[in-house]
């Protein structure tokens, strides 16, 4: 099996501290809710303090105005309990996602990189196939490789190329690309290409926890199929 090694040495705890960039975020909403809070009461009392004595503020209209300001304030404190969860959920994805350092899994891709006489891949079918075969292909396209794999069940497989190829000679270290197809009788069956590559990084943003495979890029957690 390829081997690597992970780039990132952080602890789950560097990469907790890394990710916490809203730490402020509770401080600065609750300023916010607290400052407009302030200022109503502020316009409030000049308004009872300038009115005519002949015609005083209604009661019902005051009211309504200590009811409107309670729910501004209400619903700022909602927003901001939802937005702690939100963080917290977030936060504790990005440090479970940090065990990931180092392994290697499968992500949605179709190339492999062929080292040391290893290369790996796998692919996700759709349902039952009687046939599958992978075709490897060089940079420039060239067929190098064809795989017979024969009936396989639905769901996701892993596949090894050790570098031989259909002529028999050793293919050079490098990065290749293939394609799956699979078929059930006469029918296709919907075949999704997966690259195989190693973790080595972690990172949070305000969408979602991604992280860096070597080689292939940044991916979503929920993009990957298996750990190997």
């Amino acid at each position: 099996m390829v081997t690597a090694t992970a780039t990132n040495t952080r602890t789950p705890a560097e990469v907790y501290a890394s990710l916490n960039t809203n730490s402020n975020y509770a401080e600065q909403a609750s300023g916010k809710a607290t400052e407009q809070q302030t200022r109503f009461l502020k316009l409030l009392t000049a308004q009872l303090k300038n009115q005519d004595p002949t015609a005083p503020m209604d009661n019902a209209q005051m009211t309504s105005q200590l009811a409107q300001i309670s729910t501004v304030d209400g619903v700022e404190r909602l927003n901001l309990t939802l937005q702690k969860l939100v963080n917290g959920s977030q936060t504790s994805q990005s440090v479970q996602a940090a065990v990931l350092l180092g392994k290697g899994v499968l992500v949605p891709g179709a190339t492999t990189t062929l080292a040391s006489g290893q290369a790996l891949g796998g692919f996700d079918l759709a349902s039952g196939a009687e046939k599958v075969t992978i075709e490897v292909r060089d940079a420039n396209g060239l067929l190098m490789k064809t795989m017979n794999l024969g009936a396989q069940t639905a769901g996701i497989h892993g596949f090894a190329w050790d570098g031989v190829t259909d002529a028999g000679t050793k293919a050079v270290d490098g990065k290749y690309s293939y394609n799956i197809t699979a078929k059930s009788g006469s029918n296709g069956v919907t075949a999704t290409a997966l690259a195989y590559g190693t973790v080595i990084g972690v990172a949070g943003t305000d969408a979602a926890t991604q992280v860096s495979v070597g080689g292939l890029g940044d991916f979503a957690t929920a993009d990957i199929r298996r750990i190997m």
